[in-house]
């Protein structure tokens, strides 16, 4: 699935610097090839929000359950021995990503 987003005006778009805007397949939806920021003029993502967002709906993410099948159990002996080749690391937040982010304990 994509993510898109809904324009009361979907497809018509006035200067040349819109043209990755294009009308979506489905009903009052419009699709952009690019980056997208939302506060901000340099996204480096396909989407950056800068400040907060509310989401009225459900947030679906790869790893979600409801995204997957045939989930089955594993051999737990061979996953043990996995983790064991795993480099496993602590870390400290910088105090500038911290405080832009919002986390109390770093």
């Amino acid at each position: 699935r994509f993510l898109f987003f809904q324009a009361s005006n979907p497809g018509q778009f006035e200067s040349d610097s819109d043209v990755l805007w294009q009308r979506g397949h489905v009903p009052e939806t419009t699709v952009y090839h690019g980056r997208v920021g939302i506060n901000t003029d340099a996204p480096d993502e396909a989407l950056v929000v800068c400040g907060n967002a509310k989401v009225m709906g459900r947030v679906m993410h790869p790893s979600d359950s409801r995204a997957k099948q045939n989930i089955r159990e594993v051999d737990t002996n061979e996953q043990l021995r996995r983790i064991t080749q795993m480099r496993l690391v602590e870390y400290d937040y910088k105090p500038e990503f911290a405080s832009v982010m919002g986390i109390k304990n770093t």
